[in-house]
Parts: structure tokens; sequence; C-alpha cells
């Protein structure tokens, strides 16, 4: 019995003697990579160091540049959204105008209050060729377009509002001789191009439901085309 004993503690001491052998080796490895990686470290170019500071000085400015740019259009889009009248915010207005007209953001809550557009209305041109016939040209109008063609036109919802406002007859002319020039237009030789709007009134019934009034459309703007607009 006692031989059996002395043999398990010789057994259990080799064991715990191969365990420290491993360990010792284990950190030995893990020591020679540590130096060797500070080795190369320190063995590295002097331009690789420069190249890796430019590029986290341009990644911080990157980085500042954005955030700058994010904290400047909320509040510029705060400010021009504001429901409020006051000296100080038509200023602020007046100054970030041309920024919003340049980007296609601009937009007033008086869409939405305290009257809100009560009127369906689209643009057409009715257009006069030489041979006596005629054609009607149709601006873009949202409700017949698919998702990917509102993309890139839903812009002409505001456009036809602008021309339509008597202030802006000034485009009037201007958006003539662009219905001349099309080319499917230009082709027949147009000799008029009258703009006319077509408009239909929502009307509020006494019960608190809403109709649409029948369609009315009225000739606002008469151009004759001369030679030199189909250049």
């Amino acid at each position: 019995m006692a031989g059996s004993r002395e043999d398990g503690e010789i057994l259990r001491r080799e064991k715990n003697a191969r365990k420290s052998k491993v360990a010792e080796k284990g950190n030995a490895l893990r020591s020679g990579s540590k130096a060797l990686a500070g080795k190369k470290s320190a063995e590295a170019p002097p331009e690789t160091a420069a190249r890796a500071k430019r590029l986290f000085g341009l990644k911080k400015w990157r980085y500042i540049a954005i955030n700058t740019f994010l904290i400047f259009h909320i509040l510029a889009i705060s400010c021009w959204c504001m429901p409020l009248s006051s000296p100080f915010i038509a200023v602020c207005r007046d100054a970030l105008r041309p920024y919003f007209v340049w980007s296609g953001l601009f937009q007033s809550w008086d869409m939405f209050s305290p009257l809100p557009k009560a009127t369906n209305s689209y643009l057409e041109a009715l257009v006069l060729y030489k041979d006596g016939s005629t054609k009607i040209w149709s601006f873009p109008r949202m409700e017949q377009l698919t998702l990917t063609e509102k993309y890139s036109k839903e812009r002409y919802r505001k456009f036809v509002e602008t021309i339509l406002d008597n202030a802006n007859a000034a485009l009037w002319p201007d958006v003539a001789r662009y219905v001349a020039r099309l080319p499917e237009i230009r082709a027949g030789q147009p000799q008029k191009v009258m703009l006319v709007v077509k408009w239909s009134d929502i009307v509020r019934q006494p019960d608190g439901t809403f109709t649409r009034a029948p369609w009315d459309e009225h000739v606002f703007y008469s151009y004759d085309v001369k030679p030199e607009d189909l250049q």
C-alpha cells in the first residue's frame, strides 16, 4: 500500500512538472512575439509614420466637416420652417434663401395652415402649328407618374404653383419658348403657344365632407413663336 501511494505521488509530481514546462514555453513564445512586434514597429520607416499621421489628420477633419454641416443644416431647417414671424427670423431666412433655393429644400408652413390648398390644378400648353393643326402638351402631373418618374419630376408640382402666380408673369414667355423648342413640338413648326391652367375646387359640404367641383380652364398667356425661338 505504501508503495502504491509513493508511485501515485511520483506520477503527480511528474505531471505538474510537465504542466510547468508547457506554461514556461507558452510565456516564452508570447514574450518573443511581443518583442518581435516592437522591433518591427521600431524599424518602421519615418515616411510610413508620417503618412499614418496625415491620414489620421484627414479623418479628423472629415469628421469635423461632416458634423459641422449636419449642425448647420439642422439649424437652417429649423429656422426656415419655424412657424414664427420676427425680424430676427426674417433676417436668417434671407441669409439662408440662396442655400435652400439651390438645394430645392425650401418649404413654408403656409402649405398646411391656416388655409391649406383647396384646389386641384395642372398646367397644359395648347400649340398651334403653321398648317392650322393643334396639339396639347401637358406638363408632368404627379398623379400620372410612376414612383421612379416622380423622383426626378416631383419639383414640377412647385413649378406649376410658381408659374400660376401673377407675380411671376415675367417667366411666362420663357415657359412658352421651352414648349416650342421641344423636339416633338419644334418639328411641326409651331406658330403660337398658349398656356392653359385647368382647376377644380375642393368644396366643403355642410355635413363636413368634401366634394370636387367641375373642372374649369383658363388661357392665361399666349405667345407668338418667332423663328429665332426655334434655333
